[in-house]
């Protein structure tokens, strides 16, 4: 009898798993998302405010670098909803038009460079002298990793335009080449390294430096890719990341820091999908990316109007032709 009486509880609770108030399968409404390291901070909350409004629906979340985000995607054929990007180009050239069939860019920011007050030379840090203080010898400095990340490469972009911006000829390779040690996967990787004093400054979005309270240098605008104006003062520089196939790369072009994402042509759960990128385009969606220190988009970027779904495109503007 007792065994009897145990299964006829399993099964029991079973089933009130399997069924929701709508009579929905168990994971009927189990939302995925893969998403860059930066926007941990506010895909959390979005996730929070969203179930609260949506009783009965999960989130799960994964943070990685927007490239390794992606390929795990084309490469792994890992479940995904929605993959939201800190680089619309790796939505644009990895995943549309075999994977997704529409990019929108959702928020902008820009690459500071972030610190504690503890850090060696911060009380005289300033945008005159940083880059001679980071190539001192007793500073440790950290960035991410450009074939993984897209904070990454755009750091390699800054060095770069620093370099011009300064007329120091050599500075991006001997920014670049310092403390290679310290290059991680993705920029809030490199946080921890930061807040423990491991390092002293690193490459970071300003975003991430405001979230974690961490003190902040900012850049010349002509550096920080930060302003769609200076696009093509960004499309000067340019990295080869890995491409599609071993030994294959890729040219990147510098641009303005958009972060995009995409709902999944192939998406489990579509319908819930689109309703999450919605609220995420909404007020209170864009409220949240602002008070975590990205500004959003408003009106959203679409890389092609025409290819986005009806129910989001009173969000969007077309792309500006240049």
């Amino acid at each position: 009898m007792r065994k009897i009486l145990s299964v006829m509880a399993v099964i029991s609770v079973l089933f009130s798993g399997c069924t929701g108030g709508s009579g929905s399968r168990r994971g009927d409404n189990k939302l995925i998302i893969l998403h860059a390291g930066s926007l941990s901070v506010p895909v959390k909350e979005l996730a929070e405010v969203f179930m609260k409004e949506n009783p009965g629906v999960t989130i799960l979340t994964e943070a990685a670098g927007s490239l390794h985000t992606a390929r795990k995607i084309t490469e792994l054929d890992k479940p995904c909803d929605i993959m939201l990007s800190a680089d619309h180009f790796v939505v644009s050239s990895l995943l549309v038009p075999d994977y997704a069939s529409w990019n929108i860019r959702f928020a902008t920011n820009e690459i500071v460079i972030a610190y504690r007050a503890e850090s060696k030379y911060s009380l005289i840090f300033r945008d005159d002298n940083w880059a001679d203080i980071l190539l001192k010898d007793d500073v440790i400095m950290g960035r991410a990793d450009p074939d993984a990340d897209p904070c990454g490469y755009r750091t390699v972009f800054a060095a770069k335009l620093a370099e011009e911006y300064y007329g120091r000829s050599g500075l991006a390779d001997s920014l670049l080449g310092k403390n290679t040690e310290y290059i991680r996967p993705k920029e809030v990787d490199l946080v921890a390294l930061v807040s423990s004093g491991v390092i002293d400054y690193m490459f970071q979005y300003k975003s991430v430096a405001i979230q974690h309270g961490l003190k902040y240098l900012e850049l010349p605008d002509e550096i920080n890719l930060s302003s769609p104006q200076l696009t093509e003062q960004y499309e000067t520089v340019s990295y080869m990341i890995p491409g599609e196939a071993p030994g294959i790369r890729t040219e990147v072009r510098g641009d303005y820091i958009s972060y995009s994402g995409t709902v999944l042509d192939q998406a489990p759960q579509k319908e819930l999908a689109m309703r999450f990128f919605g609220f995420m385009l909404g007020e209170e969606g864009t409220a949240i990316f602002r008070k975590c220190g990205q500004d959003p988009l408003v009106p959203a970027v679409a890389d092609d109007t025409d290819a986005v779904p009806s129910s989001l495109r009173k969000f969007m503007a077309a792309v500006p032709a240049k």
